[in-house]
């Protein structure tokens, strides 16, 4: 039997855009936040703090992948060659070519502008560069890492899958909470539990609270205002704590996986989820209204090509985009970062064969 094809549903789109800005903004922060660490004190700037809210409270954008994948895809009736013979080339074929194309780019304005992605620019030194760029081990290619993770989820799914298709919600759940047992230890408080609880870490941990958030009708998960204050509470603790802990040669870094990023990007996705339960009227004018989905379906459309580029982007941006002060520097490189990226994809969709494998869906 086949995967049924279903309907887009506009906050999955949204949720997938909100992911790949918040992996841009992570990784603008990484190569930005030297420019405040001498602004920490005991009552820190305000760029220092909000260099500390991006850095931690945006590193949510793979777990928010993770999420989606378990969502859109467990639960459902597939054999596991229609699952893995959709999926694994979906990631491989864009992999492979934007690992190909970035690279040579990346060696040819190292060797004609001094670019820092090769050093010396011998046969050998080269075939090591592209060794590095797929094993996420050269200089801007460090992100790429994201694909082996989920490869090796793609293959650990159809597992869950079938446990999933036979049981009900409350099983579900009881998965959830060793997991989330294994969040505060291994990822957070950095101690093994007594217990061996590897079978329920991360990400499959998040993989499973994806299709579980999606289809739970418990009352309090389905209350928006609940997700809200679950969300400004996370945050709020999450700053407040990598605050203390972090010192003046330091900034504080939570693990993706610990228990208040992966309380945050629940409240994110049932935020989402639930966001028409607010009753707001955002429909200022239809045209710009069917504008802002339209974006939104483009950045959601092109997110796994964008993220297969976006590294060399931020690494060219960083040595040429001036420093005018830390909030404007990082705003603009982020947005120059997403509307790039988004041009070079939106370019190649045009392009027969290529579009193919480029990463858009």
């Amino acid at each position: 039997m086949t995967i049924a094809k279903s309907k887009r549903i506009f906050y999955f789109d949204a949720l997938r855009a909100f992911a790949i800005i918040c992996v841009i903004v992570v990784h603008v922060y990484a190569v930005t936040r030297m420019h405040v660490m001498v602004d920490y004190a005991v009552i820190p700037s305000f760029d220092w703090i909000f260099s500390q809210f991006t850095g931690n409270c945006f590193r949510i954008g793979v777990d928010l992948f993770l999420m989606l994948a378990g969502a859109l895809s467990l639960g459902r009736v597939w054999t596991i060659r229609e699952f893995l013979g959709k999926r694994i080339p979906r990631i491989v074929g864009p992999f492979v070519f934007w690992g190909i194309v970035t690279g040579a780019i990346a060696v040819i304005i190292s060797y004609y502008y001094g670019f820092p992605f090769v050093n010396n620019f011998d046969t050998y030194s080269i075939l090591n560069f592209f060794k590095g760029v797929f094993l996420a081990t050269s200089v801007g290619y460090e992100p790429y890492w994201f694909f082996w993770m989920i490869l090796g989820t793609y293959l650990i799914m159809p597992i869950f899958n079938k446990w999933l298709l036979h049981s009900d919600l409350v099983e579900a759940e009881y998965f959830l909470v060793f997991w989330l047992i294994t969040c505060l230890f291994d990822n957070t408080l950095g101690m093994t539990f007594p217990i061996k609880l590897s079978y329920f870490t991360c990400p499959i941990g998040l993989v499973v609270a994806g299709y579980y958030l999606r289809h739970t009708q418990r009352k309090i998960l389905t209350n928006p205002y609940f997700a809200l204050v679950l969300l400004i509470l996370s945050s709020a603790i999450t700053v407040i704590l990598a605050t203390y802990l972090s010192t003046a040669s330091e900034m504080y870094l939570f693990d993706r996986y610990s228990i208040l990023l992966c309380i945050e990007v629940m409240a994110v996705f049932l935020l989402f989820r639930n966001f028409n339960k607010f009753n707001i009227n955002l429909n200022f004018s239809e045209r710009l209204t069917k504008m802002v989905k339209k974006f939104i379906f483009m950045i959601a459309k092109y997110s796994y090509g964008i993220y297969l580029i976006q590294g060399l982007f931020l690494c060219i941006y960083r040595d040429i985009v001036p420093y005018c002060g830390y909030c404007s520097t990082f705003i603009e490189m982020v947005l120059l970062i997403l509307i790039t990226s988004m041009i070079i994809m939106y370019i190649l969709e045009k392009v027969p064969y290529i579009n193919k494998v480029i990463g858009a869906k």
